[in-house]
């Protein structure tokens, strides 16, 4: 493609041309609906109830269960899995417990580290830390 004297006629056609392409793609992206949605809507973190706890299996080369919880969120009804982090956090989370979830930090909202599809983790518990429940400086309430 030239960019000399008389370029100018050739640049403006292609330049259409291209214009109209792009168009086309944003139009059938949008079409999709946005497949890769954020579940939190932009939100730094959201509310959701336990449906299961459940272990996910480390990608290669790492090897291990990784305990994880299904969680169905407030605000919308979707479903998530997020990552109970540290040591014996599962132990302090039941079924139908209300958890506060946020993102893991993976990039670009991605997975982090050798977790498929684990893109959140809970901090709270009905209300409590999850980090002070494991260190025992507070008790879960019985609900």
């Amino acid at each position: 493609m030239g960019y000399g004297e008389f370029a100018g006629k050739s640049l403006e056609r292609k330049r259409r041309k291209w214009k109209k392409k792009d168009a086309r793609q944003i139009k059938k992206a949008r079409a999709k609906g946005g497949v890769f949605k954020d579940l939190l809507e932009g939100a730094p973190q959201g509310r959701g109830i336990v449906l299961q706890k459940r272990g996910v299996e480390a990608k290669q080369p790492n090897s291990g269960i990784r305990k994880c919880v299904r969680v169905q969120l407030i605000k919308n009804g979707k479903e998530l899995t997020a990552l109970a982090p540290y040591d014996g956090a599962i132990k302090f989370i039941d079924e139908h417990d209300e958890v506060i979830v946020e993102g893991l930090g993976g990039a670009q909202n991605g997975p982090k580290g050798d977790l498929w599809g684990v893109k959140y983790r809970v901090t709270h518990v009905n209300g409590i830390s999850l980090e002070m429940l494991r260190t025992g400086k507070k008790e879960k309430s019985k609900r």
